[in-house]
């Protein structure tokens, strides 16, 4: 008798134990972030941003005359705390950002128009996706990417690509990133480190 209720009591334990595992993990996990906006706040950011921009209520830092660039990209930042920081990026044909990480912050982005290409690093090759109007994409630790305007092939039936616009979320706020070249080997090298608050690398 006592063994079976010493058993049942294991058992029950046992089931107690592994209902808790999804939580502990999720909290041991959070603990070890640098931030504690998780990838859905930051995603819900940048929509908000985005809804922002074509509401017209930043329309007073947009370029003058409703110009945007053709030579390089832009960017300005929409809101800035210790926490976060949001901007809106605007992209130029050919105009890659270079394949990069966000060294300790996470990211994400909503598209607003135009079509992005990204190029992201999966371990053993670079995978390829285009992001039009309306997508999102987040970016954890470790994430590394290059990311282009789409050429009009790429983009499919979109709209115009000028201007292609996005707005991003960087928690903590981005403070450096690394380059990266990837090998003959097919592994990632890294080529230099930058401390840096402009988003999505040098804006050239």
């Amino acid at each position: 008798m006592r063994s079976s209720a010493l058993s049942l009591s294991n058992s029950a334990v046992r089931t107690r134990t592994e209902a808790l595992l999804p939580e502990v993990t999720e909290r041991a996990t959070a603990s070890a972030l640098p931030t504690r906006l998780r990838p859905a706040d930051l995603l819900r950011l940048t929509d908000e941003g985005a809804e922002d921009v074509l509401a017209g209520r930043y329309d007073h830092l947009l370029p003058e005359n409703g110009l945007w660039p053709t030579e390089n990209r832009w960017a300005v930042r929409l809101l800035a705390d210790d926490e976060v920081d949001v901007w809106l990026i605007s992209w130029v044909a050919e105009k890659s950002t270079r394949l990069h990480d966000h060294a300790g912050s996470l990211g994400a982005l909503t598209v607003l128009s135009g079509a992005l290409a990204e190029f992201r690093w999966n371990g053993s090759d670079l995978r390829r996706r285009i992001l039009t109007a309306g997508d999102q994409a987040s970016f954890p630790l470790g994430w590394v990417h290059d990311v282009v305007r789409a050429d009009d092939a790429e983009a499919g039936d979109v709209g115009p690509l000028n201007p292609t616009l996005s707005v991003h979320a960087y928690s903590p706020p981005l403070s450096a990133m690394s380059y990266y070249d990837v090998t003959g080997h097919g592994t990632l090298k890294r080529t230099h480190t930058v401390l840096t608050d402009q988003p999505e690398g040098e804006l050239e």
